[in-house]
Parts: C-alpha cells; structure tokens; sequence
C-alpha cells in the first residue's frame, strides 16, 4: 500500500510539473453581511484538467504566531476545470453557481492562509500545522494592512501577504492573480478569467427533492437549472444507472428540456420498491451531451436511495442496549484451564486460548471490511453499520474507499497502529474466510487485521481520535458526547495487552512514540463497570471467533480485568464466582425513569451501589441490605447503576426525569 501510494505520488507530481501545476487565481474570504458568498477559484494552465489527487488546505494565522495551523480540507479528487482552467468552489449564494459548496462563513477573512498540496484531506487533520511538503501554490492573506501571517509565510515558504481591504473595500472586493503571478485587489469575478478573456460559460446545477437520503417507493423530483435563461430550447438526456442500482429500480423521463427563455426543468422519477433486501444503492445523476457553452457545475451527483426492505436483529444498539438476549458461543471448557490459577499464571493460561497457533487464524486487512459488515451490524437495519464513538448508524456502502472522509465509515483500530507498529504483513486484499495463516503471540503483525479490536467509525471522528490515549485525552465527540462505546473500548485494549507480546495498557498519558503502550488503564479498568457488555457485543463476539477462532475472553467474563490488572490482581481466579449472569437476571431496579427515589429488589444480603453520569463521574453511592428505596438529589439524565453484592456486580442503566 505504500508503495502504491508513492507510485501514485510520483506520477501526480509529474503530470503537475507537465501542466504548470493548478494554481490558486481568486479567493474572496470577506464578503457583504455574513459572509454569504464567499469563494476561492482554481486555475489550470490547460482546460478541462482533473483535479484528482490534489488537496486545498485552509489555515489560521495570526500576527502573534501563535495559532497557523489548518482549520479546513477539501478534497480535490473527481473535480475538473472548465474550458478556461478555472473551477470555482464557494457558498450556496455566490453568482454564478460554484462546481462545489463550501459552508456558508466557512473561510475565513485574515490573517490566514489557503494552499494547494498533493495528497488527501486525511493528510491534514483539524490542526494541522503548515507545511512546504508536497506543496504546489499557496497564498496568504488577510483584511487589514497591520496584521499578517507572518508564522504562516515561513512555514509555506512565502514571502508577501495580500490585504483584501487596501482599497477599503474588503467586504466588495476579491483578490485576483494577475498574469505574473502577483495579485491584486479589485471588482470579483467568479468562474471567470480575472482579466475578462476566455469562455462565458452558462453552467446547469442539478438539484432535487426531497433530500436524500431517499427510499423504495419514494418520488423524487430532479430539476435542472442554468445561471441565465436560454436563449433557444436547451435539450439533453440525463442517465441514473450506477453500479447495481439499473433501470429496474426507476421509473421517469430521461430526456430534458429547458425552454427558451426559461432557465429550469424538472422531471419527476419514480422509484421502485422491488420488495427484495439487496442493499442500500446510490443513484447517480448524469447529464449527457450538451452545447459547448453550457458545463454542468455538479455532473455525476450521487443520490442514496435506501432500502426498504431491510431486516432487524432481536437486540439493541450499543446506545439503548439490551442483555442477556445473546448467550457466549464458546465451546464447553473453553476457559477451563483458567481455574484455580492467579497472576501472572493466569494471564498466561488467558494467552495460551486466545494465542494459540495451532488453533487461532489471522485474516486479512482487506477481510476487515466484510467481517465488520457482520459483527458491527446495526441491530435495526441490516444495511447499515453501527459506529463506535458517535454511536450512529451508517449504511454499508459508504465505506470509505477515496480520499473523502465526510460521510464515510472506516475501520478504527482501538489498539492504534502506531502503538501497536503492527506493519504491513497482512495489509492484503480480502481472502475470505477459508484462507487465512496460524498465528501465535508473537506475530504483531496479525494484530492490523484482529477484529476483536477493530470497530467501523465516523471517518471524521476516527480522524479526531487519532491515536490519543483513552480518558485522560480522548473521551469521544466533543459535540455530541457518548458514552456507550467506552467498556467496549476497555474490553478491546484488555484482549490486545494479553493477545500479544509487547503490547500493554498502563496508566496515566503515555507517548505516542513509545510503542507498546496505550492509556490510560484506570480509567479503561473503571469504563469496564461503568459501561457493562451488552447483546451488540457479545454477538460481535460470537461473529468475530468464526473467523479468527478465538475469543474475547474479557467479553466473555468482563470481571477477568480485574484478576489481572484490577482490585482483584493476585487472587485466584474462579468462574463460577466471578460470574454475574445469574444476579442481572434476579435484581430489579424501579421506577425506571424514576424522579427522586428508586428501590433495588432481588438482593437479600448486603450490597453497594454506585451511580455514574454519561461521563463516567461517580454522582452517588451508598451501602444497603435487602430491597432498599433510595432517594436522590440528580440532574435529569441517564445514568449507569453498579450494584454490588458479595463477589458479584451488575450494572444497569437508569433514566432520571
């Protein structure tokens, strides 16, 4: 793969080098009101050139220095400049349409930086600091002539920062490269040669509604719109077929006409319900043929249509879990050798099951993809994929397979692969299921493609994420927090620092650099009670050994953790009395949602409980003996209960009006 991505490089930056390279030719940052119509425009030095393989990178500056790091990435990969080598990207409002939207305010006016780099928008994470690596153009700017990027120059190799506002007209203006390469403020002139030569294209949108994402059975009016009216009848043939979604999935006329003197056409598409489960499947717009002033500004518009027909699974979502529903498929004795041992015997006896060589199978990278299709399921729709973090749904064909990472899912790896170094051994297509290689502890490099710590992601938040510590760095989105996803996570890092030789979880923040190590063990030891295994999990669990024929034991018995890292380290190890099963079932937990009191029922002896926030933050605890009332004084919210009695803990979730 890497060598493929350096092959690929090479050749980009060739045929860049040959065509003079794409170069940054207008950028209006500081627009009338709100910044409404905001753009950057792209030049060429040949027309109709693709943009594949290029990146444009947005930075803050500062006059201080102390900021001039990226804020913004947008993949270049699929778009092509027009007959002037000019592509325009910018709002909704700007005039004409732009080939690609860009979020209203989104750019910002100055000091700042925007620059033009081979590679991907994964290259440049939130953050990311400037760079000359791989850099084709880059132009800094900003909106007053007392302040400038003065950091970000150095760090782009640039020598001169252009004011947008050095006439004081800033908020009317754009700056605009003249034909030496030097810029200059004047009057904007968007998808446009900036000197007034070249094509007057009229361009056509294609927009539709509603919105996708669209079902089976739902009508869908696509509609057509050119910047001006035209000036005789505007006819072409548009065609929707795109990988399996064909002609048998559609109804609708396919050829066009935009009258003279009007600028719109609609047609209305019918979309089957074929009454069979095959999948979600993308709709692709496409307009055929049109006269040489005329360029379609979205082409190839990818619409999703969902199926309809999609089938549940008997449990819940990692966010509204559900237990004791989905049982451990591990044969009979499975862990029987684990009785009666302690310490290091015992994590030991844990790795020889799980370690095995002549019983445990490592897959391939590429068999990743189709074994979390499976075990990653979404329990209410089996087109979709469950993602760990932001603890949302996302269908299975928006698995990231280009540059883009919006709206795509992708493979996380909890155990990082940069503090794992597991390498490229098995960075393979997918083989399948019955072809795979024995592997024992000391085969790292099986861990790339160990499922039981490998989840499908947000591509955003797998970006943000990174390889950061769990609980003392990373404790999941930032906009929208969760909390489901942590004993997962907990149970994962577990397996991984017993599966294989050199890898631990230790506590506190470990580097980055110092592989073999991942944080922080306090906080995964108390994620391990606070978000208990649930039936998502254990069926994971289950998928994963026909597979790899081996197991997650600390799925399995989640109090296994403690024997070996926890409050329990050093004491002899016995199933039957680390097992909670039997007391889930029997203790009962109500009003649930309860206001200011709930009662425990079904424990006779004495016992403790102890309430944690979505956060992890223990909120209340207190001592009890039989079936007890508890009052509280608690912020509306969902909370986990742990409940302990003896040798035995449960927790379960409970709702505060």
């Amino acid at each position: 793969m890497m060598l493929k991505k350096l092959l690929c490089l090479i050749v980009l930056t060739c045929f860049s080098v040959s065509n003079a390279q794409i170069v940054i030719n207008e950028i209006d940052p500081d627009t009338p009101s709100t910044d409404t119509k905001e753009f950057i425009e792209l030049k060429s030095a040949t027309p109709f050139a693709a943009l594949d393989g290029y990146v444009l990178v947005f930075f803050n500056g500062s006059a201080s220095g102390l900021t001039n790091l990226s804020y913004l990435a947008i993949d270049l990969d699929g778009l092509v400049t027009d007959g002037n080598g000019i592509i325009l990207l910018g709002n909704p409002l700007v005039v004409p349409a732009a080939s690609y939207t860009i979020a209203q305010g989104l750019i910002q006016n100055g000091p700042d930086a925007v620059a033009i780099y081979l590679g991907d928008a994964t290259d440049f994470p939130t953050n990311t600091a400037g760079t000359t690596t791989n850099l084709i153009d880059a132009l800094v700017y900003s909106n007053s002539g007392t302040t400038s990027a003065t950091t970000l120059m150095t760090a782009l190799g640039e020598t001169v920062s252009y004011n947008e506002n050095v006439n004081g007209a800033a908020a009317t203006q754009s700056i605009q490269r003249k034909s030496d390469g030097t810029y200059e403020v004047k009057t904007p002139t968007p998808r446009a040669n900036n000197d007034g030569s070249g094509i007057i294209y009229n361009g056509i949108t294609v927009s539709y509604t509603p919105t996708s994402p669209l079902t089976e059975g739902q009508t869908v009016a696509v509609t057509f719109t050119t910047d001006t009216n035209v000036t005789s009848d505007l006819n072409f043939s548009i065609v929707l077929n795109y990988g399996t979604f064909t002609t048998s999935d559609f109804t609708g006329n396919l050829n066009i006409t935009i009258p003279s003197g009007s600028n719109t056409a609609t047609t209305t598409i019918q979309l089957l319900n074929d009454g069979v489960n095959d999948g979600d499947e993308d709709m692709q717009i496409t307009i055929g043929t049109l006269p040489s002033d005329v360029i379609v500004l979205n082409n190839n518009t990818i619409v999703r249509v969902n199926d309809i027909n999609f089938t549940t699974l008997p449990f819940g979502t990692p966010a509204n879990p559900t237990y004791g529903n989905v049982t451990s498929t591990a044969p009979a004795g499975y862990y029987a050798s684990l009785e009666g041992k302690s310490g290091t015997a015992l994590k030991q006896a844990i790795q020889d099951i799980i370690a095995n060589p002549s019983v445990v199978r490592a897959h391939t990278y590429g068999d990743i993809i189709d074994i979390l299709k499976t075990a990653d399921q979404n329990p209410l729709n089996n087109n979709q994929v469950w993602q760990i973090y932001t603890e949302t749904p996302r269908s299975k064909v928006d698995y990231q397979s280009g540059s883009s990472i919006i709206g795509k899912w992708n493979r996380e790896h909890i155990y990082c692969q940069s503090r794992g170094n597991y390498g490229d051994t098995y960075n393979l297509p997918a083989h399948g299921i019955n072809t795979w290689s024995s592997t024992g502890p000391d085969d790292i490099g099986a861990g790339l493609s160990d499922a039981h710590h490998i989840r499908a992601v947000d591509g955003q938040e797998n970006s943000s994420r990174n390889n950061r510590n769990y609980g003392v760095d990373y404790n999941g989105p930032t906009t929208t927090p969760t909390s489901s996803w942590k004993g997962d996570v907990a149970r994962a890092c577990f397996y991984m620092a017993v599966r294989y030789n050199g890898l631990n979880v230790v506590n506190g923040n470990p580097n980055e650099n110092i592989v073999g190590q991942i944080g922080d063990l306090a906080t995964l030891l108390t994620w391990n009670q606070t978000d208990p295994r649930d039936d998502f999990e254990m069926n994971r669990n289950n998928y994963i050994y026909t597979w790899q024929m081996n197991r997650n034991p600390f799925i399995d018995y989640p109090a296994l953790a403690n024997y070996i890292w926890g409050a329990n380290a050093g004491q002899v190890w016995h199933a039957a009395l680390a097992n909670t099963e039997f007391v889930a079932d029997k203790i009962i937990l109500y009003p649930n949602p309860a206001k200011d009191n709930f009662v425990i029922s079904g424990i006779a002896t004495e016992g403790k409980i102890e309430m944690y926030s979505v956060l992890g933050q223990k909120v209340f605890e207190q001592n009890f003996a039989g079936e007890t009332t508890f009052h509280f004084n608690l912020i509306s919210g969902i909370y986990m209960a742990k409940i302990t009695s003896e040798s035995n803990v449960v927790t379960k979730k409970i709702v505060i009006e």
